[in-house]
């Protein structure tokens, strides 16, 4: 399978100043999938324009035709499967079955503390995401739930017509623990991974290679423990997050042994940051087109 390859853009410039034009280029460039981050503020962007995830994705559905569109990730930080599983089913509808789904169980960022509540810890987040990822599942498949659970409830939640993409939008689940891995394993359409974030600061690029063949192999145990087909499960790579940081999009050819590394790991999509002036993504926007045309083709 040649890897795909695919970017991720930042919802943070209004839709008539640049955000619509980064969407449809997207597609001009041919990249599989665009994907954005679903939070309610993020990192050093927190002071600054940042708009929500799915009006930003229902907008971009509405301007482009063949891309992949998703999020990368949304988690139950503020978010609740009835509510979220509605959002979905319209968006999948608009966009013609071109959603994924990436999901995460959140983290200790704003998001954590946004609505007022207390920052749960690691564990209390695994607890949630457990729930929430299966009644997701139902709620995304079937036309009526019923759920009563330790965090969530649902009680005769309609979900007619349901996903355009059958039996439902694929989940990408992102995920470096075994109980995440678990919920990939059983739920996923594929697995997306940064890293290990204990790396990014002091870390050597050969030692997140062997960080992520390590959680490539905890994940195949996994999928073999419940019977798994590990080659049906795709495995992605969002890159910015390891000790290469922007690294690889200095150029083509340094992205492409950047790509190389990780595809012998059994990588099938490598998502890049479309660029973003004066932060941690910025990049030169000819060597990201570049690598967007010309890299995909060299990597097969």
């Amino acid at each position: 399978m040649s890897l795909r390859l695919s970017t991720v853009i930042l919802p943070y410039r209004r839709w008539h100043e640049g955000g619509r034009a980064a969407w449809t280029r997207a597609e001009q460039l041919g990249f599989h999938a665009a994907y954005t981050y679903d939070h309610l503020s993020w990192r050093s962007f927190r002071d600054g324009p940042w708009f929500g995830a799915v009006p930003t994705l229902t907008a971009a559905a509405t301007v482009t035709d063949r891309l992949r569109l998703g999020t990368l990730v949304t988690s139950p930080n503020f978010r609740h499967p009835v509510t979220l599983a509605k959002e979905l089913i319209s968006l999948d509808d608009i966009s013609g079955g071109r959603v994924t789904l990436g999901i995460g169980a959140g983290g200790s960022g704003f998001d954590a503390t946004a609505l007022g509540q207390e920052p749960w810890t690691p564990r209390e987040r695994a607890d949630r995401f457990a729930e929430f990822v299966p009644l997701l599942d139902r709620l995304l498949s079937e036309e009526a739930v019923s759920y009563e659970g330790d965090f969530y409830s649902a009680h005769e939640a309609r979900n007619i017509p349901g996903c355009v993409q059958r039996p439902r939008l694929p989940f990408a689940v992102a995920a470096t623990g075994p109980r995440g891995m678990r919920l990939a394993a059983r739920y996923g359409q594929a697995w997306v991974t940064t890293g290990d974030p204990k790396l990014y600061e002091n870390g050597t690029p050969e030692q997140s290679i062997q960080a992520i063949r390590g959680q490539a192999e905890k994940l195949a145990d996994i999928c073999a423990e419940i019977g798994r087909d590990m080659t049906d499960l795709d495995k992605v790579l969002l890159t910015g997050f390891t000790p290469d940081r922007g690294g690889p999009l200095q150029s083509l050819d340094a992205f492409v042994d950047f790509a190389g590394r990780h595809t012998e790991l059994g990588f099938t999509e490598i998502v890049i940051h479309w660029p973003v002036p004066d932060s941690a993504f910025a990049a030169e926007e000819k060597v990201f087109e570049q690598i967007a045309m010309e890299a995909p083709g060299q990597l097969r």
